[in-house]
């Protein structure tokens, strides 16, 4: 049966109170001076057995809080019921201190064991740039002769001491000191090896940078789009005798009967489809490779418009559409003239073929240019039609390479699928961004933007 440590306390108060009652009573002559030693002696006394009791009953409670600290659970058991609810609540939050531990080192375990398995390398730095871990890829990675490396991975030692590629520093610096996301793209960390390095700011401090190969795709975008450049330019010459001997036999043979004028009427009009879907793939080539050769300049923006309607009349009146210049602005952009006419002129042609209205009729396009603030300085254009509109769909996919909405339509008025993806590249190119609205039954919006010229020619 516990007992109370207070109660023991009171009992031997009362008793040193009657000791000291019965000294006085029996001696009553005692000077107080011996009296105060007594009591001073009685109450070391007291106080020593106090302590010793006291250390009875915190020394098992200080074991229990250091086994929490060490992983271990030690049962709790005190001499005196007083501190019994003590020792319970200590005990419930030692065990509730263990599973919680548990828990946290089986979910690093489970972790270290899913980026183990990725083939990423993976490494995590502090906010001093020192190595706390790392997965296995990278330490394989770091193990390779010939790179930017100086050894095996030594965790707590900076970063630039074990990992020397420029590109992968500056990319985990971005992300220490700018606290932002920084992607870089680094050829010098492993010979023959392309890496996309990604470093991201961790809550708590420091970074995290993945490093994604990349060499395997880009060796097959490169192969593929060698392939296009080549194929395309190599049917060029067969397609331009294909083209001049059908126009020849058509202009010049006056004995070919009706339905030998149809079959090469039909062969005439695939070449020339044909010679254009060559022509579009060498300029993607070209664009996407960066072997376009821009030229940016100022110029105003209501004089590219001007310039561009000027240029498409003549297809405005074969399809007997209009063309209308909208709200302009003469503020000049810093772009390629040509580059911006092509834009354009893609553009147009576009709006006047697939703008059509559905009740019938000639297609209205309308062209504008206007100035805006956000995300940056630019000016800009747009075309507009109003014809059946794209649907929300097809929105994030029409710049893609060949993608059509209509295929038998696209097909039909000699479409390639190549135009606003080129339109895309040449105005990225520039720095511009491009997008497209629509509502069905509304008609579609083509807006692409221009930075504006910092230094404008007056």
């Amino acid at each position: 049966m516990t007992r109370s440590l207070f109660f023991k306390l009171f009992v031997r108060l009362l008793f040193a109170a009657g000791v000291v009652f019965a000294i006085v009573t029996a001696f009553p002559d005692l000077p107080a001076v011996a009296v105060g030693g007594i009591l001073l002696v009685w109450a070391a006394l007291m106080a020593l057995w106090t302590a010793h009791s006291l250390q009875r009953i915190l020394g098992p409670m200080q074991a229990s809080a250091n086994s929490m600290i060490e992983g271990e659970q030690k049962p709790l058991t005190t001499g005196f019921r007083d501190f019994d609810g003590l020792a319970q609540a200590l005990s419930t939050a030692s065990k509730r201190v263990q599973g919680s531990l548990e828990t946290a080192a089986e979910s690093r375990r489970q972790l270290e064991a899913l980026l183990d398995s990725m083939q990423d390398a993976v490494v995590a730095v502090d906010a001093a740039g020192r190595i706390q871990w790392t997965n296995e890829r990278m330490q394989k990675m770091m193990l390779l002769p010939g790179g930017y490396f100086t050894g095996a991975v030594r965790v707590g030692h900076a970063l630039v001491q074990t990992v020397r590629d420029p590109d992968v520093l500056e990319c985990v610096r971005v992300a220490l000191e700018d606290t932002a996301v920084a992607v870089r793209r680094s050829t010098s960390l492993v010979p023959g090896r392309i890496y996309e390095v990604n470093a991201s700011p961790m809550p708590g401090g420091g970074a995290v940078a993945v490093l994604h190969d990349v060499t395997r795709i880009e060796e097959v975008e490169r192969t593929q789009k060698d392939f296009v450049a080549n194929v395309s330019h190599e049917l060029r010459t067969p397609l331009t005798s294909i083209t001049g001997y059908v126009e020849t036999l058509l202009d010049h043979e006056a004995g070919i009967s009706p339905q030998g004028r149809e079959f090469l009427g039909t062969i005439l009009k695939n070449a020339t489809r044909m010679n254009r879907l060559t022509e579009d793939l060498l300029v993607m080539a070209r664009v996407e490779a960066a072997t376009v050769e821009l030229s940016p300049a100022p110029v105003p923006a209501d004089l590219l418009v001007r310039e561009a309607v000027a240029g498409m009349k003549g297809l405005v009146q074969e399809n007997e559409g209009v063309l209308e210049i909208g709200t302009i602005t003469d503020c000049q952009v810093f772009a390629d003239h040509d580059a911006v006419m092509q834009v354009l002129s893609n553009l147009i042609e576009n709006a006047i073929k697939y703008g059509q209205p559905k009740a019938g009729g000639g297609t209205r396009v309308v062209i504008s240019a206007r100035e805006v603030a956000a995300p940056y300085d630019a000016v800009e254009f747009s075309v507009r039609d109003f014809g059946q509109g794209i649907a929300s769909e097809h929105l994030n996919r029409i710049f893609e390479r060949f993608y059509r909405v209509d295929k038998t339509r696209s097909r039909e008025s000699g479409g390639t699928g190549l135009g606003l993806s080129i339109v895309r590249h040449m105005v990225q190119a520039q720095g511009g961004t491009i997008r497209a609205e629509s509502e069905l039954g509304e008609g579609s919006c083509f807006l692409f933007t221009l930075p504006k010229a910092l230094y404008p020619v007056h």
